[in-house]
C-alpha cells in the first residue's frame, strides 16, 4: 500500500518529497489512513481538522482522536470550532455547503500562514465513482463525469489510486483506530443513498463498477480536454472583451453548429446552466432587451449582440440637493462672462443659474421621463434619446437624471440638458456641472 501510494504521488509529481503538506483529517478511516500513509512515507506535514457543532459529544470525540494522532506523531495540529448552522442560516444555504465553505476557506488560511505548499483531501475512488453517479443523475456536461481532479491549484488528492476495499484493509491490517460518523449510513443524504442503494446494484452487473468508472472518468478528462481547445478557438470568434462586460455576437453564434454546446461551454464560467442556455437560444431573435440572469452575471439581449456582465445591480436612491453647495458632483457658479469659453464635452451642463429652483432631485432615469434636448423644438422620450444614441441596454440603467421638484428634466446627466435651462445672453450667473468623462 505505500509503495502504491508513494509511485502515484510522485508518478503524478502531485508534490515533492521536500514539500510541506496540510492534511485535511477529519478523524474517519479515509483521513486517518492518509496520516498513516504520510507517516510511512516519511512525509513534511501537518494536520487540520474542523468541528462543524453538528454532532454535540461525538463531533468533540473526533476531535479528541484527531489531536490524539498529531501528539502520537509529533506533528503540527490546528483546530477549529465553527457555528455552521448559523453560518448556512446567514449566507441561505444548505449545512453541507456551509461547511464546505468554511472549512476551505480556513484550510487556505492555514496554509499560507504556516507555509504548507499544498492542502491534501482524502478522497478516493470510491467517492470519485459516487460523484460521478450524483452528477450524472442531476444532469452534468463532461466535467461532471470526469468526477474528483487529482490536483486543482493547491488542493490535491493523493488517496485517489485506492478504493474503500484497500483502505479497509489498510487499517485493519495496523490496526489503526478511527471514528466512524454514522450519519454516513443515512440514506437521506444523496451521497449515502447512492453508496448504499444505487452502486451495490450496479456492482451485480458489474463487480469492477468503481474500477470501470474511475478508468471512464480518465477519459471523460481526455475528451473534454480536447474539446475545450476547440471550444476556446470559437469563443475567441465570438467574444469581445472590454474592461467590465464581454458582448457576444448573435450572427456568429448562428453560424455555429451543435450551438446549444457550444454556448453552454461559453457561459458555464458564468454560471449559466443548460436550461439557461435553451432559454437563450430560443430567446435568439428576440426585441433587445431580453435580460437573462445566473446567481453571479446578467446577459442583456442587444440589437446585434448579448451583453454579459457581472450582476452588480443594487438599488440607487435618489439624491435631494437643495443648494448650490450639495451637488454631488463638480459644480462652479459663473458671475464674469468675460473670455468665458464652453466646453463641448457632453460631461459638462451650463446652465442658467436664475432658471433652478431647489429642492433638485439626481436619481435613476425612469420610463416615461422626458425633456427637451438643447437644440430641440419639441420634447422626447429619454429612452428614444437613448435608443437615438445607441446606448447599450446596460449603460441605460446606470444613467441618472437631475430633476427640479416639479419634476422637469433638467439634465440627462452626461448627455444633455434640457433646452428651457440654457443659457441666452441674457443669462445673469451660469451653473457649470461636470462628471467625470
Amino acid at each position: 500500500m505505500i509503495k502504491k501510494f508513494e509511485k502515484y504521488y510522485q508518478k503524478n509529481e502531485l508534490f515533492a518529497k521536500t514539500d510541506k503538506i496540510l492534511l485535511t483529517v477529519s478523524g474517519g478511516r479515509d483521513s486517518v489512513a492518509m496520516v498513516y500513509l504520510f507517516k510511512a512515507a516519511k512525509l513534511n506535514f501537518g494536520i487540520a481538522h474542523c468541528n462543524f457543532q453538528l454532532r454535540g459529544k461525538e463531533a468533540d470525540k473526533d476531535e479528541e482522536l484527531v489531536n490524539d494522532i498529531a501528539e502520537k506523531f509529533q506533528i503540527p495540529f490546528y483546530s477549529i470550532i465553527f457555528n455552521t448552522k448559523a453560518y448556512a442560516t446567514e449566507k441561505r444555504i444548505s449545512i453541507q455547503m456551509a461547511a464546505r465553505e468554511l472549512r476551505y476557506a480556513w484550510f487556505e488560511k492555514i496554509r499560507k500562514e504556516n507555509n504548507f505548499q499544498f492542502i491534501a483531501t482524502a478522497h478516493h475512488q470510491n467517492d470519485v465513482a459516487e460523484t460521478m453517479l450524483i452528477n450524472l443523475t442531476k444532469g452534468t456536461g463532461l466535467s461532471g463525469l470526469h468526477g474528483i481532479s487529482i490536483k486543482s491549484k493547491f488542493i490535491i488528492r493523493p488517496m485517489l489510486c485506492f478504493c474503500r476495499e484497500e483502505i479497509d484493509d489498510y487499517i485493519n491490517k495496523n490496526n489503526i483506530i478511527y471514528r466512524e460518523d454514522q450519519s454516513n449510513t443515512d440514506t437521506k443524504y444523496y451521497r449515502n443513498a447512492i453508496r448504499h442503494q444505487i452502486i451495490p446494484e450496479l456492482e451485480k452487473l458489474n463487480p469492477s463498477i468503481i474500477t470501470t468508472l474511475n478508468k471512464e472518468a480518465t477519459r471523460f478528462f481526455e475528451i473534454e480536454t480536447i474539446l475545450e481547445e476547440k471550444i476556446n478557438s470559437e469563443k475567441e470568434k465570438c467574444f469581445e472583451y472590454a474592461d467590465d462586460s464581454i458582448k457576444i455576437y448573435i450572427k456568429r453564434l448562428k453560424n455555429l453548429n451543435s450551438l446549444k454546446t457550444y454556448l453552454y461551454y461559453f457561459l458555464k464560467d458564468f454560471d449559466f446552466n443548460f436550461s439557461d442556455v435553451e432559454d437563450i437560444i430560443n430567446g435568439l431573435d428576440n426585441q433587445a432587451g431580453k435580460t437573462y440572469y445566473s446567481s453571479t452575471h446578467i446577459l442583456v439581449k442587444d440589437r446585434d449582440f448579448f451583453i454579459l456582465k457581472r450582476n452588480e445591480e443594487q438599488i440607487v436612491p435618489p439624491i435631494f440637493i437643495n443648494s448650490f453647495e450639495e451637488f454631488p458632483f463638480d459644480s462652479h457658479l459663473i458671475n464674469s462672462l468675460d473670455n468665458f469659453k464652453i466646453n463641448s464635452s457632453s460631461n459638462y451642463a451650463y446652465l442658467d443659474a436664475d432658471k433652478i429652483q431647489f429642492p433638485l432631485i439626481l436619481r435613476i432615469w425612469a420610463t416615461g421621463d422626458f425633456f427637451k434636448p438643447f437644440g430641440m423644438k419639441g420634447s422626447k422620450k429619454i429612452s428614444d434619446y437613448l435608443i437615438d444614441k445607441k446606448v447599450s441596454i446596460i449603460d441605460k440603467k446606470k444613467i441618472k437624471v437631475l430633476a427640479d421638484d416639479k419634476g422637469q428634466i433638467i439634465w440627462l446627466v452626461g448627455y444633455r440638458i434640457n433646452d428651457n435651462f440654457k443659457i441666452t445672453l441674457s443669462t445673469r450667473t451660469i451653473l457649470l456641472l461636470s462628471v467625470k468623462e
